[in-house]
């Protein structure tokens, strides 16, 4: 095949490598897909070579929405399985944890200390020192029950 040298073929070269070179530069996956749909316009114009200027950027328009959706849709969805899903999410760690109270819960609030730090607790009325299972948060307060 001989290989084509149009300014229209350089452009749109120079695009899909331009767009996924700068994909280095920038947070997440963004110019990745516009790349990929620069490249998928430099294959229509070597195969297309009469193709107006016009069509091609309305096809390299649609061609980046429908490999952003693509991407969005099938892609992104997924996600990677942590290994450590409560991982920076202290107060869902610390479920199932048996304690000590610090203070009193009275009309239904005190206080737990666990390691250096002080939690807020919600459960029925009970004197300090008593021993209570976290069994779940909500907005960084703790909601116990006695052992």
């Amino acid at each position: 095949m001989d290989l084509d040298f149009r300014p229209v073929v350089i452009f749109w070269a120079c695009m899909a490598l331009g767009l996924i070179a700068l994909e280095t530069l920038v947070p997440g996956a963004a110019l990745l897909w516009l790349g990929l749909a620069a490249g998928v316009m430099l294959a229509l114009v070597v195969f297309f070579p009469g193709l107006p200027l016009f069509w091609q950027a309305v096809f390299f328009i649609a061609g980046s929405f429908a490999i952003v959706a693509v991407y969005w849709r099938y892609y992104r969805k997924r996600g990677i399985e942590s290994t450590q899903p409560l991982l920076n999410r202290r107060g869902e760690q610390l479920v199932g944890q048996v304690h000590p109270l610090e203070s009193a819960i009275d009309n239904g609030r005190g206080r737990l200390k666990i390691g250096d730090a002080f939690w807020a607790v919600e459960g029925p009325d009970l004197p300090v020192g008593t021993r209570v299972r976290i069994v779940s948060v909500a907005s960084m307060v703790l909601h116990v029950e006695p052992v």
